[in-house]
């Protein structure tokens, strides 16, 4: 039945331009938010930039602009790059929005009413890249940050706190009635054992700058920029503004965060809904490092690689696949340009590609180009089994946001139906029912295969249906469960003009480009 799926992004700081380990959280959110349209569901996928904090304002000033100025600008670097890499967000939310403010002030007042937040003063370790404390014995070699290994500040000042402490039982309880809320398992396990270590009341104000959304009841005060982060996610669902709305998006939401910010959302962002008095979030997905030279590719380590340019240079379906393809959601992938092209060359070009290629050639030599339908299931075509099996498959791994294995086993239908190619040789055979019965085989496994890698390639499944002759489109809402043209075998009606035409996905060199031009 469908559902509604609401998935988000972290929030991004927009103080320099995306790289390639934001487009990859950003990429994987898209696929998941396609998928779910596929299947019929109402989708709601959001997206955005965290505009507030000392970092923007710092960086600002270095711009010699007002921090108002400066992520006015910088915020087009982000829809810009979305838009490069044909991500289909339903929202695009900036912190600095209006609609965002009264969200956070609502949210904060709520809590602070339920007598949750206190005033006091809070002295510690803060990395500005963060823009968060880290206690002595979590500091690294240098007192560095654990992340960034830059220097650390030690600030003292005013602040209201949460209590979170007081929410340590009601979080472990959380924990052990929903135990798929966090995936990994292993980072679910990471969560609770940092509850069960004890949780400290967190600052969640700031009177050192005033580039933030004001505490409704101290003006003098801004709202931590972690905080007033996290509010987003019940800001694009209409919170304290549209009850209707909010009430039909949440708690039904599925945050992709990376493995550092697990705290805050694991830990802290629950514990915050429990605060307000709404429910805590379905679940928390997260995803591992893009690792360069073994290192996490980061601004301040200097070793990010612009996506745009990348997928300027190889193509936008070409980096989306390899990005979803290439690392288990999860956990850590190296990422290198040679890695790049030879994915690309081996499932793409000689895969993919090559099928749609040979078997829009042999129709229009064999069959005046005109597709002829495939067999009934079960009635001489050994691909109609393989093609119920990968189906099955393919859809229980994207909805256990595993589009690594999605589309692993989706491409098995590739490779059988090219050996099954290899076997029966249809360009030997004389014209006639023998030759029409592999040819509507290898289409109807050719329509399939485009409906389940449209997530990952949506241009380049768009075009292979376009040249099999289909009308509509393959990620049209809701095919995936549709009888007849959907994901069931015998959907190719047969009698459709097939076009032959240049290769989707033409093969690549190493040396046709190398990856320092697309590094920053």
């Amino acid at each position: 039945m469908p559902e509604r799926f609401y998935v988000t992004t972290p929030i991004y700081y927009p103080n320099d331009r995306p790289h390639l380990g934001t487009a990859y959280a950003t990429v994987t959110a898209d696929a998941l938010a396609r998928w779910h349209r596929l299947r019929g569901d109402d989708v709601l996928f959001l997206t955005g930039v965290d505009e507030h904090g000392l970092k923007i304002a710092r960086r600002a000033e270095e711009q010699g602009m007002t921090p108002a100025a400066w992520t006015d600008e910088t915020a087009g670097w982000f829809t810009d790059a979305w838009a490069a890499l044909a991500v289909t967000n339903d929202d695009f939310i900036r912190t600095t929005e209006e609609r965002h403010i009264r969200a956070v002030q609502r949210f904060t007042q709520a809590i602070y009413d339920n007598g949750h937040i206190f005033k006091g003063e809070y002295s510690g370790w803060y990395c500005v890249a963060c823009e968060a404390y880290y206690a002595q014995s979590e500091l690294a070699e240098g007192a560095s940050c654990p992340v960034h290994k830059s220097p650390v500040e030690w600030l003292v000042e005013e602040n209201y706190f949460f209590r979170l402490s007081a929410f340590a039982d009601r979080l472990l309880a959380w924990y052990a009635a929903n135990p798929g809320v966090v995936v990994p398992e292993s980072k679910r396990n990471e969560a609770v054992s940092f509850i069960r270590q004890g949780l400290a009341d967190i600052s969640i104000s700031r009177t050192s700058i005033d580039w933030g959304v004001p505490v409704p009841w101290d003006p003098d005060h801004v709202v931590y920029v972690w905080y007033d982060a996290l509010v987003n996610y019940v800001t694009a669902a209409g919170y304290g503004v549209d009850d209707e709305t909010f009430a039909a998006w949440w708690p039904s939401v599925h945050h992709l965060v990376g493995k550092d910010i697990l705290r805050f959302h694991g830990i802290w962002w629950p514990a915050m809904c429990m605060a307000a008095g709404i429910e805590p979030p379905r679940q928390l997905v997260v995803h591992g490092f893009l690792l360069v030279g073994g290192e996490k590719m980061s601004k301040s380590r200097l070793n990010q690689i612009d996506p745009v340019a990348l997928a300027a240079d190889v193509g936008v379906d070409a980096l989306r696949y390899h990005l979803l393809r290439e690392v288990s959601l999860g956990a850590d992938g190296e990422f290198s340009y040679e890695g790049l092209l030879a994915r690309y060359n081996a499932d793409l070009a000689n895969n993919l590609g090559n099928l749609a290629q040979r078997v829009a050639t042999v129709v229009g030599s064999k069959c005046g180009g005109i597709g002829p339908a495939p067999r009934p299931a079960g009635q001489g075509s050994r691909l109609s089994a393989v093609a119920e099996e990968v189906v099955r498959e393919a859809c229980i791994a994207w909805e256990r946001f595993a589009p690594h294995d999605a589309l692993a086993v989706s491409w098995r239908l590739v490779r059988e139906t090219n050996a099954e190619l290899e076997v029966t040789e249809p360009w030997k055979m004389a014209p006639g029912p023998e030759v029409d019965a592999v040819l509507g085989d290898a289409l109807e496994a050719l329509r399939i295969v485009t409906i389940l890698a449209s997530p990952a390639v949506p241009a380049a499944a768009a075009e292979i249906w376009r040249r099999l002759g289909l009308s509509g489109a393959p990620d049209d809402p809701g095919r995936a469960a549709r009888r007849g043209g959907g994901l069931d075998w015998g959907g190719y009606p047969g009698g459709l003009a097939v076009t032959k035409a240049d290769p989707v996905f033409p093969r690549r060199t190493t040396t046709e480009q190398s990856l320092g031009a697309g590094k920053r």
